[in-house]
């Protein structure tokens, strides 16, 4: 899940960044309207979690304006304004969600989780594919009942992958998928956490597609993988 967080409060943004990515998010920064609509145009995230006090614009005047081309893009609001009104407003322009600061971390990665759940094909915690599970809520993976210890970019393409299982993806999406703006990514990363998933879960796994990407294979009715 790519998410990009629009924030001017730098402290908050840091913080914020530091819990999500070690939840399994990849999270990109912005810290002005401007910028944030300029993203969303061009490399439009999974997610918006936005702040309504930003230096250049109101931030319900970015989510009227996201939501003229991005009907569908998640939203949620953060804001220091907490009035019923204020809530409302930021609804009734279209926001999924809505967080007063303070906050507490835990609440916006519930809601989070939600709004995630909401957008997979699938409304359960756990996305599964024969005998292997993973859990979103408890970030674990489970083969035939055992759990498998797994590292956190392994854990984000394995469900960045179990998401889409059965459909052709880029390495580009991947490396969107797994890496933020401004982290360093080696040529083969892509190819190296393919390998340990193989390792771990079998080659069958996942197909490269050469020229292409990779895709998840998904077993026939009433096969099992692996």
């Amino acid at each position: 899940m790519q998410l990009l967080l629009v924030e001017d409060d730098q402290p908050l943004a840091s913080g914020l960044q530091k819990a999500l990515r070690s939840q399994g998010f990849t999270i990109n920064h912005v810290s002005t309207g401007a910028a944030a609509l300029h993203v969303i145009a061009t490399q439009t995230p999974d997610m918006v979690i936005l702040d309504l006090g930003l230096p250049d614009m109101d931030g319900l005047a970015v989510l009227k304006k996201l939501r003229k081309q991005h009907a569908q893009l998640p939203v949620l609001l953060l804001t220091a304004r907490d009035s019923v009104q204020d809530k409302v407003q930021g609804l009734n322009d279209g926001a999924d969600d809505y967080l007063a600061k303070p906050f507490d971390v835990n609440e916006l990665l519930a809601r989070l989780r939600v709004i995630e759940r909401r957008l997979s094909s699938t409304k359960s915690s756990q996305l599964t594919l024969g005998k292997l599970v993973l859990d979103t809520l408890e970030q674990s993976v489970w083969l035939d009942g055992a759990k498998v210890e797994i590292s956190r970019r392994e854990y984000m393409l394995l469900k960045t992958l179990l998401e889409n299982a059965g459909r052709v993806l880029t390495r580009a999406t991947l490396e969107a998928r797994l890496y933020s703006w401004g982290e360093e990514v080696a040529s083969n990363a892509i190819e190296v956490h393919i390998h340990h998933l193989r390792k771990k879960f079998g080659n069958e796994l996942v197909k490269t597609i050469r020229g292409v990407g990779y895709q998840l294979v998904v077993p026939p009715r009433g096969a099992q993988i692996p």
